[in-house]
């Protein structure tokens, strides 16, 4: 049973300086299942992180649905939280005070939110940083607790749009590692846009790769590697094969219909 549905998706943006209307993806369908990590990979400009939008209540589609246990998307809710590239962490509140912040916007007493917060925050590694200000934190540390805000509301759709892609590649291969168990320990639907197809296919239990913009599904490809999986498994051949797959599909003409691999 479908938890997320896209359903013929066409979307996209007005030009301000002259009011042209620019269509990011079109005619785009796919399903996900509960508990289900599904990524989204495609050229620069594909429209990944317009699906994103648009699934989080921040887009209108022009065309086509989108429908959370089937009940239709209209605009932002509690049930969906958005993990962004850039942290954004407000730089007067504590690293505690930042993750509790959602869980007070929904009503939340203060003291309840934070113990919640703290909760997350030792999930995500950072239980020991609850009183630092984001100043105080590296770049990947950042990262930690803009997920630990995203997952302290508890939704039940995560949506990452290339939430590792300004770690360097030290970092950005630990936090994939962390990443994963954080899923496992908590499972939840989750749609994750990135460049780099080698991390969609080691987080992935699918991986949905569009063409070029305006992007159009061009394969739907099941990731069937076991879990938990050690960051040495991109080394292996299966792991090659898909990754090769992948870039196979992108490097062809953007026209080729779209399959179940």
């Amino acid at each position: 049973m479908a938890h997320l549905e896209v359903h013929q998706l066409t979307a996209g943006y007005t030009m301000q300086r002259d009011g042209r209307s620019l269509v990011a993806v079109a005619e785009v369908s796919f399903a996900v299942r509960p508990g289900e990590f599904v990524a989204i990979v495609g050229p620069s400009g594909c429209g990944k992180t317009t699906v994103l939008n648009v699934i989080a209540g921040l887009l209108a589609p022009q065309d086509g649905r989108i429908t959370l246990d089937g009940h239709p998307i209209s605009g932002p809710g509690r049930e969906r939280a958005m993990v962004f590239q850039a942290p954004a962490l407000l730089p007067w509140r504590t690293v505690v005070g930042n993750v509790a912040y959602g869980l007070e916007l929904q009503g939340m007493a203060r003291r309840s939110a934070a113990a919640i917060a703290r909760e997350y925050l030792a999930l995500v590694g950072l239980g020991g940083f609850a009183e630092s200000y984001p100043r105080e934190l590296s770049g990947g540390m950042q990262q930690r607790a803009n997920l630990a805000r995203a997952l302290a509301v508890q939704p039940d759709v995560l949506l990452c749009d290339e939430p590792l892609a300004a770690l360097d590649a030290q970092t950005r291969e630990y936090m994939q590692a962390e990443l994963q168990r954080i899923w496992l320990e908590r499972p939840m639907t989750a749609v994750y846009v990135t460049h780099n197809i080698a991390e969609a296919i080691f987080l992935a239990d699918r991986v949905l790769v569009l063409s070029a913009a305006p992007g159009r599904l061009k394969a739907d490809i099941t990731v069937s590697l076991p879990r938990p999986r050690p960051l040495n498994i991109q080394r292996t051949h299966q792991f090659l094969a898909l990754e090769e797959q992948i870039w196979g599909l992108l490097e062809r003409p953007r026209d080729l219909p779209a399959g179940r691999a």
